[in-house]
């Protein structure tokens, strides 16, 4: 099965990239720009990657970020992270960017797009590793703070496919960006919205009814409401699900006890993905492994999963056939190894 997943095509479609930021590659780009970390070591700052919440994870996360300061680090953090989507056999990947943890502490929005997009052109080049980027909004700042990164963003509306949102969810509803991501669908942006990893069922409701959104980012929580259920289920709407980032941030306690194989048994369209990787221990073939192990998947399963992932990218439909059909050829020649 470890084998079958290694070589399995795949889409990820919940990856954000400042989450990808490796230690051995912070403390590189901590010294080119003549900065001091708060740790004496990689291994001092990778043993402080112990959450027990969301928050936890955030106030580490923001600190790392704050190393980001040239168009090169944006361009070295995203072609790290399209290396490692390379070997874990990921043929299309849509990555999330948090451009207001950067203007915030006087980055320029221009730096920090084009340095991810240098990266991404080079991605489609030489690693044939196709793409698109999300703008999340920080769900705990303002309002204004969202309608001031949307203005920002609009020189880039070619190379930015939808707006997502994202941060602290306990206490900032989906509802309070509705005006935020009414502008956003205007102006021809897609939206995905974080709703239901700590916040409740109610969130998810939000972020379907309130910000009209093609996906649901992990989504966990749906399962508390039955008529939320039936809902996701009949309209097919994908879910983002990150089986080690909830580990790590104790969504679950044990990953036996994690709701993917019942969301697959109930219909929903689940996909699986890393998240934060460099923060919660494993991308995307470790997620898939880590589920696999604990909930006993089959080949069935693991098929399943990687279909719903290309069909829930934003892709054209030309584009989805194509690597469907790249799967549909690797599931039906492993059977037929195993046949023989």
């Amino acid at each position: 099965m470890e084998q079958f997943i290694k070589n399995l095509p795949k889409a990820e479609l919940h990856l954000h990239i400042e989450g990808s930021f490796e230690p051995e590659l912070m403390f590189k780009i901590a010294e080119r720009n003549q900065l001091k970390l708060p740790y004496a070591s990689v291994e001092e700052l990778r043993n402080a990657y112990q959450f027990t919440q969301l928050q936890d994870f955030l106030d580490i996360y923001y600190a790392g970020a704050n190393v980001l300061q040239t168009r090169q680090d944006f361009y070295d953090l995203t072609w790290a992270y399209l290396q490692k989507a390379y070997d874990n056999k990921i043929l299309h990947t849509e990555i999330f960017f948090d451009p207001q943890t950067h203007t915030s502490r006087g980055v320029p929005f221009q730096l920090v797009v084009e340095g991810i997009m240098d990266a991404l052109t080079d991605g489609r080049k030489e690693l044939g590793v196709s793409s698109n980027l999300i703008m999340s909004f920080l769900r705990h700042l303002s309002e204004e703070s969202a309608f001031e990164t949307l203005n920002e963003a609009l020189p880039y509306r070619d190379k930015i496919i939808a707006v997502g949102l994202d941060s602290s969810e306990k206490g900032n509803p989906p509802e309070k960006f509705e005006r935020v991501f009414d502008k956003a669908r205007k102006m021809g942006f897609l939206t995905v919205a974080h709703a239901g990893e700590e916040g409740p069922a109610e969130y998810v409701w939000g972020a379907l009814q309130g910000l009209s959104v093609s996906r649901i980012d992990h989504g966990n929580r749906s399962l508390e409401d039955n008529d939320l259920v039936a809902l996701l289920s009949e309209e097919q709407v994908p879910l983002t699900i990150c089986p080690l980032s909830n580990l790590k941030l104790q969504v679950v306690k044990d990953m036996a006890d994690h709701p993917l194989k019942t969301m697959l048994d109930k219909g929903l369209k689940v996909t699986v993905n890393s998240d934060d990787p460099a923060y919660f221990g494993g991308y995307v073939n470790e997620n898939y492994l880590a589920v696999t192990k604990a909930l006993e998947l089959n080949k069935d399963h693991l098929y399943r999963l990687a279909r719903n992932s290309f069909e829930s990218a934003f892709l054209l439909p030309e584009e989805k056939q194509r690597y469907l059909a790249i799967l549909d050829a690797y599931f039906h020649n492993s059977n037929r190894k195993l046949s023989n």
